[in-house]
């Protein structure tokens, strides 16, 4: 951050001393939550990956023909693209995966449920935190940023 931009946060800063912690901090955080989205994802996928045809009624049921199609590419996305925000390789074209995953879960609570915001609330929640990561990439503490490319 140039020393400008410093200088501006820490003038809107009510303690103006935070400033050099969440300057130290802010990079850490947004790892943190890459890191903790990408797992969590894997750790959904896991249940799907053992079975990657296991969901193709299901999303059949939301219009996504044919099953066996769909149902292998929506646990690879959660398990591998997953795996893929966690370590922060290949970042933006993983998360924009799981942006679209989610979105369709959104789709399904919130319309072919009838659940409404209240049933939709947690796949919007995970729908933008994989958005800001589709725009953001996966920062310097990333696969992407070590080998010098990104997506």
């Amino acid at each position: 951050m140039s020393e400008t931009t410093m200088m501006k946060t820490r003038s809107r800063l009510i303690i103006p001393g935070l400033s050099g912690l969440y300057e130290s901090l802010h990079e850490g955080a947004e790892t943190l939550l890459r890191v903790v989205a990408g797992l969590a994802l894997v750790t959904h996928g896991a249940m799907k990956i053992g079975n990657p045809f296991g969901a193709a009624e299901m999303v059949e049921g939301l219009g996504f023909y044919p099953g066996v199609f769909w149902s292998p590419l929506l646990a690879f996305t959660e398990f591998f693209g997953g795996f893929l925000i966690a370590i922060g390789l290949l970042t933006r074209p993983a998360a924009f995966a799981a942006t679209f995953v989610l979105l369709v879960t959104v789709w399904f609570h919130w319309i072919t449920m009838g659940q409404g915001y209240s049933g939709a609330e947690k796949s919007i929640l995970w729908a933008a935190i994989f958005l800001f990561f589709t725009i953001r990439g996966g920062n310097r503490h990333s696969v992407d940023a070590k080998i010098g490319k990104e997506f």
